[in-house]
């Protein structure tokens, strides 16, 4: 248990990514083709989160091309380069996935001012 505890210690890094559900975010992932590695930014809306510790992640929601995109992000994954806050939502509830079967402007979550 304590050689687990270690790793996991070892694992997690020392800034927290602080994303709420509802934000609008750009996240930073580091992408391998070949030998080059490159930055790539997904942007859209945390739909949620889930877990604790170095197994926690989060779930960014984006409309690309008319089709529905969503991206799940170990918070503690060395591929996250980093996590920009672009906007803050209103929401009152822990899950979106009700957005799921959104369309337009009925998909959007209020910003909090």
């Amino acid at each position: 248990m304590d050689l687990i505890a270690a790793l996991t210690n070892e694992q997690i890094k020392d800034t927290a990514v602080n994303v709420n559900i509802g934000d609008t975010v750009k996240v930073h992932c580091r992408i391998k083709d070949g030998t080059n590695e490159r930055i790539q930014i997904f942007e859209g809306t945390v739909i949620a989160r889930k877990g604790g510790g170095i197994s926690e992640t989060f779930t960014v929601r984006k409309i690309s091309y008319g089709v529905g995109v969503e991206k799940i992000f170990p918070i503690h994954s060395p591929n996250i380069a980093a996590v920009e806050v672009v906007r803050k939502g209103k929401v009152r509830r822990a899950k979106l996935y009700y957005i799921r079967g959104r369309v337009g402007k009925s998909s959007k979550v209020k910003e909090l001012i």
